[in-house]
């Protein structure tokens, strides 16, 4: 296991090498940031003041590994739009999301399993076709219309919940369902393809056959390796969740860090981008990372493969 751990912890640190050498060259890419910050009525006078004073004029290796000390130390510099440190900016924010996220997640987790787990055991029965239909129906909306909607019937229409802000846990209802819904069936049909094809394998005839009580064949023995490939992709899942709410959080005036990337991009505050670009990145090299452990405790074949 410590092998194992080992060599992915290597594979983790090369991605996040390279997220941050892409992170960092993404200012450039987008154009002249000096340019973009003096906006488009500035002079090539002030242009240059500008690059001269961000340090825009150096050599793009030596901003970089300026800027990737500081980061290591959680300095990301100061926004050019707030006017303060973007890690305290990033802080300020990141509760609303990790709330958001993390109560979408667990939504997302406690229906798609046992639905899939359902489905599995009544295969093409009425059950079986109700799950398949609301796993469809989850990637058919659009978010942002399920959103729109749930405000207008239980904000409005039958007002029991408040339709935005963030003030109290109420608030966050509605954005739960929505951005938990969305990854519910992915994680609901991995369970059921999981627990069809392990319920049909040997070991499971069995145990069955040995008399072990259902409920232990089911749990203990077909479920743990049946969810092998839910975990992986609950890891993606959150990750996206984390970095990828910014519709969500527009939606329901949540102002988590997903509202702060909108923001941050509409107004060229470049160092905010970055940070966050960065940090969402990172989100989802320590999420796979954690997975990959996961799955090769739940099954020990990984390790050597």
């Amino acid at each position: 296991m410590l092998v194992y751990t080992a060599k992915r912890l290597v594979l983790a640190l090369l991605v996040a090498f390279t997220i941050s050498v892409l992170s960092f060259s993404l200012l450039f890419l987008a154009g002249d940031p000096a340019a973009a910050i003096a906006g488009e009525t500035a002079t090539d006078q002030e242009i240059e003041r500008i690059r001269t004073m961000f340090g825009f004029d150096r050599p793009i290796w030596l901003q970089y590994l300026e800027w990737v000390s500081r980061a290591i130390q959680g300095d990301f510099g100061r926004s050019y739009y707030f006017g303060m440190p973007v890690t305290e900016l990033i802080l300020s924010r990141i509760p609303v999301t990790l709330t958001l996220a993390g109560s979408a997640m667990a939504f997302a987790l406690v229906v798609g399993i046992p639905m899939g787990v359902i489905a599995a055991l009544y295969p093409n029965s009425i059950i079986d076709r109700i799950a398949l239909t609301i796993a469809v129906c989850g990637q058919a909306l659009p978010s942002f219309w399920f959103a729109l909607m749930l405000i207008v019937l239980f904000g409005f229409m039958i007002p029991i919940l408040p339709p935005s802000g963030s003030d109290s846990w109420q608030h966050f209802i509605l954005p739960t369902i929505v951005l938990g819904y969305y990854a519910t069936p992915s994680l609901m049909r991995l369970t059921r393809t999981g627990m069809l094809e392990v319920l049909s394998a040997d070991y499971i005839r069995t145990a069955r056959a040995k008399g072990l009580f259902p409920r232990t064949v089911l749990f203990k023995h077909a479920l743990r390796n049946a969810v092998i490939p839910v975990v992986s992709v609950a890891a993606v899942e959150f990750g996206f969740m984390l970095g990828g709410s910014i519709v969500i959080e527009t939606v329901f005036a949540l102002h988590g860090t997903g509202y702060l990337a909108w923001e941050s991009i509409r107004r060229a505050d470049f160092p905010t981008v970055q940070a966050l670009i960065l940090v969402f990145s990172l989100f989802y090299v320590v999420l796979t990372f954690v997975s990959d452990l996961l799955n090769a405790w739940l099954d020990p074949r990984i390790r050597v493969a």
